[in-house]
Order: C-alpha cells, then sequence, then structure tokens
C-alpha cells in the first residue's frame, strides 16, 4: 500500500494545477459562447439554427484554445524548466 503522505512529483502537482485551471477555463469559454450566441440572436432577424450553433463552437473552442496555451505556458515558465535548459545551452557553447 502506497504512503498517503508522500509529496506529489513537481509534475503531477503541474498537472493537477493545469486540470484545476482549465475547469475554470472551460466555463469561462461557455459563458463567452452563450453571450456570443445571444449577440447574433440579437442582431439578425432571421438566424437559423446552423448559425447559433456555429457561433458557439468557434468562439467556445476558440476561446479554450487560447486560455489553455496560455495556461500552459504560465505553468511552464514557472516551473523552472526552462532556466535549466537554457543553463545547459549556454554550458555548450563555451
Amino acid at each position: 500500500m502506497a504512503n498517503p503522505d508522500r509529496e506529489p512529483s513537481p509534475r503531477q502537482s503541474m498537472l493537477r494545477q493545469f486540470h484545476r485551471v482549465m475547469k475554470w477555463m472551460a466555463l469561462f469559454s461557455i459563458v463567452i459562447a452563450v453571450i456570443a450566441v445571444l449577440l447574433v440572436m440579437r442582431g439578425a432577424d432571421g438566424t437559423q439554427v446552423q448559425t447559433l450553433i456555429a457561433t458557439a463552437l468557434g468562439v467556445g473552442l476558440a476561446v479554450l484554445l487560447g486560455t489553455g496555451f496560455m495556461s500552459l505556458a504560465f505553468l511552464r515558465s514557472s516551473s523552472g524548466d526552462d532556466e535549466q535548459a537554457r543553463g545547459h545551452v549556454k554550458d555548450e557553447d563555451q
């Protein structure tokens, strides 16, 4: 049986933090997609269902993709791996 008091590895804690952030970003992208659909419905009289579905998917996925990449970049920079890689490249140049 594994020891429950064991400290998680940095990779596991970073993945856990990424999942927590992405849950909030998924909720955020749904809210933004709903706002976009409401704005499209308000702006046009004869809006078709296909247009609303395309708007919701396009806006929602674009926001989710953008926030996902930004959170990955933020978590990656805060992990300290980039500084280790830069030090390794400087050692090879000298």
